[in-house]
């Protein structure tokens, strides 16, 4: 399936008593050799197009989840403070406030955030500069990471530059930001689960009401051309658990119907995934 660099569109849908809307913080691009790894390019190539320079269009996107009574942000995106080297190589279209405007929602109105892990492209608008100093962007909200993540970012290792400590040490350390250990429900109907691969801690945002479930898989299945089993990117750490992770993802995923919403995909915010007879992947789109 080939892509384009149009944005997507929002998109809602219900799951039991949460209605689920898709956001975006608008779209940058990668290398394409690094979003598919070693998976050949005459492979990924018929499923994403690059250009001249083997980029790749990427998306931002987040999900507000509203259950009546909370307004839950899943994901931030890129935000709008990154240094001038870093926007000229990604980009920086700081589009995830318009676009929540546009779903009715202003950021005071948020009551929760979850960061599936916290590199800087997933929870740039956790912080916003006002004044000279570093505020939440949502500033009634309580925000959740794993404590594993936060730690990680702070160790200096091979991704040690894709985490920007402003996106959450000041939320941490004024206690808006909660640090998880492992699996937890945060409200009734929507957990966390961790899903190691991409990072040692990254956790997926499960939503559950009504017989049915959506999941926020974040970077273990980035985009709806990453569903085969053995295409991880070059970004995961840890790219054989990021394997085992997807089985096991799948082993419920699959039979349960679940909706997987992508983090990364810049023209299908979510789909149902099916396996065939022969043990291939595919998509139906909600």
């Amino acid at each position: 399936m080939s892509r384009n660099n149009q944005e997507p569109t929002t998109k809602s849908c219900t799951i039991g008593d949460f209605e689920l809307t898709a956001l975006s913080d608008g779209i940058y691009h990668l290398d394409g050799g690094a979003l598919f790894g070693i998976v050949p390019k005459v492979l990924w190539s018929k499923r994403v197009s690059a250009d001249e320079r083997n980029l790749v269009p990427v998306g931002l996107n987040s999900v507000l989840v509203r259950s009546g009574e909370k307004n839950i942000l899943i994901e931030t995106g890129i935000g709008n403070r990154l240094s001038e080297k870093m926007a000229e190589i990604y980009g920086q279209p700081a589009k995830l406030l318009d676009s929540l405007r546009g779903a009715g929602v202003s950021p005071d109105d948020i009551d929760i955030v979850i960061n599936t892990h916290l590199h800087f492209d997933h929870c740039g608008w956790n912080t916003v500069r006002k004044n000279g100093a570093i505020v939440p962007t949502f500033p009634k909200a309580t925000y959740y990471v794993q404590e594993g993540e936060w730690k990680h970012a702070h160790e200096g290792q091979r991704d040690s530059v894709s985490y920007l400590h402003e996106n959450y040490d000041p939320l941490v350390e004024s206690g808006r930001m909660k640090l998880l250990r492992g699996n937890q429900e945060i409200v009734p109907g929507i957990s966390v689960e961790v899903f190691p691969g991409h990072t040692r801690d990254m956790q997926a945002v499960i939503v559950q009401s009504g017989g049915k479930t959506a999941c926020y898989i974040s970077d273990l299945i980035p985009t709806s051309a990453h569903i085969e089993v053995n295409w991880v990117m070059s970004f995961d750490l840890y790219p054989l658990e990021t394997i085992e992770s997807r089985k096991r993802y799948y082993a419920r995923a699959i039979p349960e119907k679940w909706l997987t919403m992508f983090t990364h995909d810049p023209e299908i915010p979510w789909a149902y995934l099916e396996r065939d007879v022969r043990g291939k992947m595919s998509t139906t789109r909600a």
